[in-house]
């Protein structure tokens, strides 16, 4: 078999399409490339997917916890201090036999109990926590002047967070954010290790890598792809984030804009 009918076959596998069954035996280099690279698609997809709705609960959990109200203020901080407290495996774990318990009481929660959205929800509340952290710091950290100023120019309320504190706090928190992006696609790997089940053997990438490594007793092979295929992913996220961060300081001189740093968080 070639690599192009390789291609054609396990491409896509990771979604259903193309060969059903996973080769047995005499594995070529192709065949690792192509099936890690296609178990890929679902890493992307849950990071992508939590990463942009987890921004937008990020914002109001450290809205929340810098807020006035005792209540808001505390839900933000139980939100966050649990999620941030527990190992992601063991959120994965928990949410599954959970889900599973639901859908034992109504077939509404089915979909649930899937790693498609089950183990989505996981990922999207526990980059919410990690970066509503982030976005309060950042909040925070605005600088006084810049309110007053808004102030004076007669901006409150919703517009004076729109036009000054919004954009500032982004500023400030964007390299901070970069790196909880790269750590959050990293995390998907743990999905179908934790205990969402893999239906039909169709995987991430970091599924498929054991999956060779087991069965050709060598990981010196399947785990540098994979680890290349991140690597790549990585230099994407940095560059992406780095031309949204150029935005947000094109005010600035050249010499004090802020420039992106790859800052790896090898614990969490």
């Amino acid at each position: 078999m070639s690599c192009w009918e390789t291609l054609a076959d396990y491409g896509l596998r990771s979604l259903g399409y193309g060969e059903r069954l996973l080769p047995r035996s005499d594995f070529t280099l192709c065949q690792q490339v192509v099936l890690i690279g296609s178990g890929m698609i679902w890493n992307i997809y849950f990071g992508v997917l939590a990463m942009c709705s987890g921004f937008f609960l990020a914002t109001a959990v450290a809205l929340g916890k810098a807020s006035q109200n005792r209540v808001l203020r505390k839900l933000s901080e139980w939100f966050i201090f649990v999620f941030r407290g527990s190992p992601l495996f063991i959120q994965f774990f928990f949410a599954y036999f959970l889900f599973v318990s639901l859908k034992a009481v109504s077939p509404v929660f089915d979909a649930f109990s899937a790693a498609w959205l089950g183990a989505l929800i996981v990922l999207f509340l526990n980059t919410a926590a990690y970066s509503g952290e982030i976005f309060h710091g950042a909040l925070l950290s605005v600088p006084k002047g810049d309110i007053e100023a808004a102030d004076a120019y007669g901006l409150t309320g919703w517009s004076r967070f729109k036009r000054i504190t919004w954009p500032t706090l982004l500023r400030l928190a964007w390299p901070a954010y970069t790196n909880e992006a790269i750590f959050l696609f990293q995390s998907t790997t743990l999905v179908f290790f934790s205990g969402f089940p893999a239906w039909q053997q169709r995987g991430d990438a970091l599924y498929y890598a054991s999956y060779f490594a087991d069965k050709t007793f060598n990981p010196f092979v399947p785990y540098p792809i994979l680890a290349g295929y991140f690597i790549l992913l990585t230099l994407v996220i940095v560059g992406g984030f780095g031309l949204v961060n150029r935005r947000l300081n094109r005010h600035l001189p050249q010499e004090q804009r802020a420039r992106m740093k790859l800052r790896p968080n090898f614990l969490r």
